[in-house]
């Protein structure tokens, strides 16, 4: 390996991390906006419910982004657009599959985030957004 070909990969390895860390932020910002409540405070509240969710929400977007950057093509600007547009690609769908689940078990989400005490309907939230989030990223290979 020369010396060329590891700064090369170190720029991959850096320029990759950027894009995940772009999709994560928005990611984060389009739960926040499309769901009930600003889950930011909520958390900054201590509102177990909300941490539940939205850690949740966190962990699938990273499986998104991840497999959409594993997928991508070898040429690193062809790499990156793939990694990019797939990813926010990803989210969209995670969002809208998510509200549709939350719409369709008529729960209160917003009630729910909101509340001081931990309640089970976040863990399946939870649970659903992992389980979609697995299902969106397999779909973006």
């Amino acid at each position: 390996m020369t010396l060329a070909s590891l700064g090369q990969g170190i720029g991959a390895i850096a320029l990759y991390a950027v894009i995940g860390l772009v999709l994560m932020l928005a990611g984060f910002y389009v739960i926040d906006w499309t769901t009930p409540g600003k889950l930011s405070q909520l958390v900054r509240d201590g509102r177990p419910n909300a941490a539940v969710v939205t850690s949740s929400g966190l962990f699938s977007l990273a499986f998104i982004i991840v497999i959409a950057i594993y997928n991508s093509p070898a040429k690193l600007s062809d790499g990156l657009i793939t990694a990019l547009v797939f990813g926010l690609a990803g989210i969209i769908a995670q969002v809208v599959v998510m509200r549709i689940f939350e719409f369709a078990m008529r729960m209160d989400i917003g009630a729910m985030l909101a509340a001081e005490k931990f309640t089970p309907a976040s863990a399946v939230v939870a649970a659903a957004n992992v389980a979609l989030g697995l299902v969106v990223a397999v779909s973006v290979s």
